[in-house]
This record gives C-alpha cells, sequence and structure tokens, in this order.
C-alpha cells in the first residue's frame, strides 16, 4: 500500500471538512464534482454515525473507493473508529486511494494498537488529542516521545486537537460568541503547542460550532494563527472559503518574511517598523511563505494552492 507523495506542506489541507462515511454523495465530493474549492475532507466512521451503522457505512466506503479518481491537489482521509476498524478499512480494496487517516481519542493506551495496524504501510497519519490525557502534560510529554520514533515521525502529518471532546469532559459548552481561547481550552491550547512544536509537529485548531457567527469565527481563526495553529476543521461547507480567507496573507508581513529569507539580509534589521531577526523569525517566515503560496495575499485574494512538482 501507498500514498502518493503529493505533500509539500501541512497548509495545504486547509479548512479539512469532516462528513459521515455513509454519506450517498461521499464518491463525488472525493472527485471534486461536489465542492469542488474543497483542499480536504475527511470521512468519519466514529462521531459521525451511530453505532449501528459502523458496518454499512464501511460497505459504503468500500464501494466508493472503486470509483475514487486521482486527486493531486485534492486530499481524502478516513477518521477510523478505533484501531479494530482501522484494520477492517486497511483491509478495503482500493484503500490507497485514500492518503491517510485520523485516529480519534488518541493517547498512550491505544498508541500501539494503531500503528502496529500501520505497519508496512505509508499512509499519512492525523492523531487526535482529545481525552483527559490532553490535561496532563507529563501525559501529553510521554506521548511526544513515543511520536517521535522515527519511523511514526516521519508519517504524522499533524496533530488534530479535538476541542468539542475536550469541552465535553469538562461538562461545558463554549458560549455563543465566544472563542475557544476565552475558556479554558485556552489554556490547554497554549500547553499542548509548547509541548510539541518545538520538536518538529504541526498542529491544527478545533471546530467552530456555531455556523452562523463568521465574526467570531475569524476572531478565533486569528488566535488560531497567534498561536501557531495550521489549518482548521469544517462542520459545514460554508466555514471553508471564511476559513481559508482568513490564512491569505498581509502583503507587510510577506516582505518581511521575502527579506528574513533572503541571504544577503543582515542579522538584524527593520522593516514596516519592526524589528526582523533572521536566527528567530525564521521559522514564521517560513510558514508566512507557506501560506502565502496557498492562500495568496489579502489583495490578491488567491484561493488555491499553487503546486512545487
Amino acid at each position: 500500500m501507498t500514498t502518493p507523495p503529493k505533500f509539500f506542506s501541512p497548509w495545504g489541507l486547509g479548512a479539512s471538512l469532516y462528513m459521515p462515511a455513509h454519506r450517498r454523495d461521499l464518491m463525488d465530493c472525493a472527485n471534486g464534482e461536489k465542492l469542488q474549492s474543497l483542499r480536504s475532507m475527511i470521512f468519519c466512521t466514529e462521531d459521525a454515525i451511530s453505532p449501528n451503522e459502523v458496518d454499512s457505512s464501511l460497505r459504503h466506503l468500500g464501494l466508493c473507493l472503486q470509483g475514487f479518481r486521482d486527486t493531486p491537489n485534492r486530499f481524502r482521509f478516513i477518521r477510523a473508529r478505533n484501531p479494530e476498524i482501522l484494520a477492517r478499512l486497511l483491509e478495503l480494496p482500493n484503500i490507497e486511494k485514500v492518503d491517510g487517516f485520523v485516529l480519534p481519542k488518541f493517547n498512550a493506551s491505544n498508541f500501539h494498537a494503531y500503528f502496529d495496524r500501520l505497519q508496512g504501510t505509508s499512509f499519512k497519519i492525523m492523531p487526535t488529542l482529545e481525552t483527559k490525557d490532553v490535561f496532563d502534560s507529563g501525559a501529553m510529554t510521554e506521548l511526544r516521545q513515543g511520536l517521535l520514533e522515527e519511523s511514526i515521525f516521519t508519517r504524522i502529518l499533524m496533530l488534530r486537537i479535538g476541542g468539542n471532546d475536550l469541552m465535553n469532559l469538562l461538562g461545558i459548552r463554549r458560549p455563543r460568541h465566544m472563542t475557544l481561547y476565552e475558556t479554558p481550552l485556552g489554556h490547554v491550547i497554549a500547553q499542548l503547542v509548547t509541548v510539541f512544536k518545538p520538536y518538529g509537529f504541526t498542529l491544527t485548531a478545533p471546530v467552530f460550532e456555531y455556523l452562523e457567527d463568521h465574526s467570531t469565527l475569524q476572531q478565533e481563526i486569528r488566535l488560531d494563527l497567534a498561536h501557531g495553529l495550521v489549518g482548521k476543521t469544517a462542520i459545514h461547507p460554508t466555514q471553508v472559503p471564511v476559513i481559508e480567507a482568513m490564512y491569505s496573507v498581509d502583503n507587510e508581513d510577506y516582505e518581511m518574511a521575502l527579506a528574513l529569507n533572503q541571504s544577503a539580509s543582515p542579522a538584524v534589521f527593520r522593516m514596516h517598523d519592526a524589528m526582523c531577526e533572521v536566527e528567530t523569525h525564521k521559522r514564521w517566515a517560513q510558514a508566512i511563505m507557506d501560506r502565502r503560496r496557498c492562500y495568496g495575499d489579502r489583495e490578491s485574494g488567491i484561493l488555491s494552492c499553487l503546486s512545487t512538482s
């Protein structure tokens, strides 16, 4: 089993849209005949379907896989319900037509159950951090050590933060017109960033569950970006253009990033009334370049990834 080597940056996934695996138009969405502007999708066999729908959903997925066409700039993942369902998914004919898997409720207790089943494959993986272990920085540090094993680290595309599951563990739900960062999860997200990002992991932002409130969604995305999160899960197609428009790059930021990446630039310089320091701003500069490659600048409004191949 192999997957196409088409990932150049996690920014290429954009706003990943969750879809129930029993969705009748699943193949049309996968092939771009519907939701044509979608960059990535996650077919869910977990929370989006009830226990008595699992078997029929797997059969439906298996039938749809036969009709999946090659989509170089459109990414397809399956959210496995648990390690046992992952094993069944891996046995499906044409499963190599998906790019990888989302591993829900991921922690030390199911670490090996998931990755033992993935041995011998080259699928990209997105573990989801959404259990009570997430609130324990020591547990997250131990999990990080396991994920840093070379054979595992190289296949991890990003770590997903399961905001609603974490809120459920606290017995709360975000109030309307309030970002996650104004709830106890703000501290948790910051902690996950400091535990994982310095070691080369990418983290993606949780969902925003209020469909009509684009203003608060935009405010939350600004805070996602300030925390260094890459991409945001969407729960409805109307959220996708709102999210991805926020990833376009301010022209001044792009000019600074471009200057920081030039070998002739001095170690420290002033630009747009800001201090630019090559050594301390180089990772930020690379992220800005990747974002612009995918989403353009604020003035142009480009919203299509430019292939580097």
